[in-house]
């Protein structure tokens, strides 16, 4: 049995590409999908036919985006059993309304292609705003995946609003914590289950366990074997291409290491309702999250500039 074999039996594993001929070689049920993955995505020649049949049909840059998002969504739920997570317009991530208006006309295009909602997850920055416009989405039946999470204050707003799906970001987490440590940072000491990024992410899983919260938690930003492997029983793992070639090439076992059953007695309390107040309150004490989350808006809205620069000469 393979390591990714092994994995597969506590945890479902997802693909983190938008690489259409990599989706066959993994036993993986769904794929995401982010600005960075589908600006390289679309500067690919193996897709310019794809790119060019789906921006022919508006010169609005904006339309020409989201229409080369659910062209590659849908190309990949044909290869896929599960779901697909596309991303609302990074730009928008502090604005409630405008995540509203492009969630919306996303889901719009994929009915329009016959993709039954169950199938699509609609990933927005875990920023307040995004939080608000994904608990008004969610109440009218479109699913969402929070990304961009560092924090347990954005996995319990999370969780008040009533989300989908959260995907807290292993390696960027211990990214930061490295870094601050510089030269006093002790690799082996920090790994697999004493990695931060890990234990971020256990003590959001036990406390969405612990409660009662339906939420689903998708760990992401993988840099190692050893952080997957201190994960294996989380509900999914998203992996990228690399990790999970090593995975299949690997006889590691990958025992569960979260498991339901025995999630424990509630610790931390459950938020009774969504609270601006709590949120801000919660990030401004967690300087990691706040530095990170403000990066990752950043980049991302980098890499959707970059692909609408790429749809305006199409």
């Amino acid at each position: 049995m393979s390591a990714l074999d092994s994995l597969a039996a506590s945890t479902v594993v997802v693909v983190d590409t938008a690489d259409l001929d990599l989706l066959s070689r993994w036993s993986a049920r769904d794929a995401t999908t982010n600005p960075s993955l589908i600006r390289k995505a679309a500067a690919d020649p193996r897709y310019a036919r794809l790119v060019a049949a789906a921006v022919s049909g508006s010169a609005d840059v904006n339309e020409r985006l989201d229409a080369l998002l659910v062209a590659f969504g849908v190309q990949i739920l044909q290869r896929l059993p599960g779901r697909v997570s596309t991303e609302v317009d990074a730009r928008l991530s502090h604005d409630t309304e405008g995540t509203l208006r492009r969630a919306r006309a996303l889901m719009a295009r994929y009915a329009a292609q016959g993709v039954p909602r169950e199938r699509v997850l609609i990933k927005i920055a875990a920023t307040w705003e995004g939080i608000v416009a994904a608990r008004m989405l969610e109440a009218e039946g479109i699913h969402c995946n929070l990304t961009l999470l560092f924090s347990f204050a954005q996995a319990q707003a999370c969780a008040a609003a009533g989300v989908k799906l959260i995907s807290p970001f292993v390696g960027r987490i211990t990214d930061w914590h490295r870094l601050q440590a510089g030269g006093a940072w002790d690799a082996e000491q920090r790994r697999g289950a004493n990695d931060p990024g890990v234990q971020a992410v256990r003590r959001i899983w036990h406390y969405y366990k612990q409660q009662g919260v339906p939420t689903e938690v998708m760990a992401a930003s993988f840099r190692d074997l050893d952080q997957i492997a201190a994960l294996a029983g989380c509900d999914l793992l998203t992996i990228p291409p690399a990790l999970l070639d090593a995975l299949a090439a690997s006889d590691r076992a990958m025992p569960r290491q979260l498991d339901a059953a025995q999630a424990g007695p509630a610790i931390d309390p459950l938020p009774p309702v969504l609270s601006q107040q709590n949120f801000a309150q919660g990030m401004r004490a967690d300087r990691m999250a706040t530095e990170k989350l403000q990066e990752g808006v950043r980049l991302f809205s980098a890499d959707t500039e970059a692909v609408l620069s790429q749809l305006a000469a199409a």
